[in-house]
């Protein structure tokens, strides 16, 4: 069954999941105990705005912006989210004072990724007045896509994927995944005027993808690893994976799957449509559940680990998948396990802190975001 699932798209639900306290034996709803931690982190988050910028964050990175706009507009209480109103008028200001002459919204660097969460950004106003902005800013995610000229001598391995541009040329799943992200959404979205056909490579683009598969059997990249802990997760890029490496019986050396680009690999199979049964869908599928973990980043540690809540959050509800089935045979409700363990982890003035640095998740700005549109994602499937 083909997966439609707007990210826009808000609806009420009557049905409630009764946990207790971890306070008390009182019995309580997770959906009030997920909007109670929404409000104060949204409130927290708006306080963190500069006010004469508009902007959140460092403002050569609007990307910042656009995530703390998206968890803000995202709060299930309309009347709430719009108590900050001039707060993302102001915001908006800044990403517009951001679109730069190729079409892309960025500051210093990082082209591809700051335009891709800004475009969703703007997509979620749905306000007409960002129609251009949306356009060019697709048009330029689309010619951000790699084809890189070797020749004659066959396609280049990093063909159809998404890097950051600039001095990172190569094309890296991260960033692919986040525009494949945002032009699937841009797609279902905008009403295409005549001569705006122009659209990405979706196959291109999945064959990178599948490039980035630890699956032997339809990637035949010699740094594949066929070890058991490794069949149908992802890396980071073909040829480097954060997680490290694996060395073989030969000596050679094979590269470790992990958690947060397993997910990204999984968003990138939906957002192309792939069909349900394709053996690369249900490879990463089988990896997630048997690496399955709430407290870290498989594979990672307590690296990226927001990164990590956000993209499972994402590719879990767009996959309808409830109950995970864990390595030991036992179903997990990982919406209920995620949402104790944010709320676990939510500082009483509202905010997320990572206190592992990489990926920049020691700005509680980013990781805020991060977890308030885990947070989101899980309420409204619920």
């Amino acid at each position: 069954m083909k997966i439609l699932m707007h990210i826009l798209t808000i609806w009420l639900c009557l049905i409630v999941f009764p946990v207790v306290s971890l306070f008390g034996n009182q019995t309580i709803s997770i959906k009030q105990e997920i909007e109670r931690a929404l409000s104060k982190g949204v409130g927290w988050l708006n306080g963190e705005q500069n006010r004469t910028s508009g902007s959140w964050g460092e403002p050569d990175y609007p990307a910042l912006t656009g995530l703390a706009l998206r968890a803000t507009m995202g709060h299930p209480d309309i009347q709430f989210a719009k108590k900050y109103a001039s707060n993302q008028k102001k915001g908006f200001a800044f990403l517009v004072s951001k679109v730069q002459s190729d079409g892309g919204i960025y500051g210093k660097g990082l082209a591809s990724y700051n335009t891709s969460i800004c475009l969703m950004a703007f997509l979620q106003t749905k306000n007409a007045k960002y129609e251009d902005i949306i356009q060019t800013a697709r048009r330029f995610l689309i010619n951000q896509q790699s084809d890189f000229d070797t020749k004659g001598e066959g396609d280049n391995t990093f063909d159809g994927g998404v890097g950051y541009g600039s001095r990172w040329a190569h094309s890296d799943l991260s960033n692919t995944h986040l525009a494949m992200e945002a032009l699937y959404y841009a797609k279902n979205s905008l009403k295409l005027k005549e001569g705006q056909n122009l659209d990405l490579d979706w196959d291109a683009a999945i064959s990178f993808v599948s490039k980035c598969q630890n699956l032997s059997a339809t990637n035949k990249e010699k740094w594949v690893s066929k070890h058991k802990d490794d069949q149908g997760g992802f890396v980071y890029f073909p040829g480097s994976s954060m997680a490290g490496e694996r060395e073989r019986e030969d000596g050679s050396m094979a590269l470790r799957s992990y958690g947060s680009m397993s997910y990204a690999g999984l968003l990138s199979f939906i957002y192309a449509e792939m069909d349900q049964g394709d053996s690369r869908l249900q490879a990463v599928r089988e990896w997630l559940e048997k690496n399955y973990n709430i407290k870290e980043n498989p594979g990672m540690g307590q690296q990226g680990l927001y990164y990590y809540y956000h993209t499972m959050a994402k590719a879990l509800t767009l996959s309808g998948i409830e109950e995970i089935v864990d390595e030991k045979g036992n179903k997990r409700d990982w919406r209920k396990e995620l949402v104790l363990e944010l709320l676990n982890k939510q500082d009483p003035n509202g905010y997320w802190l990572n206190e592992n640095g990489r990926w920049w998740e020691r700005d509680p700005v980013l990781v805020t975001s991060y977890a308030l549109l885990a947070l989101e994602r899980v309420y409204y499937d619920l």
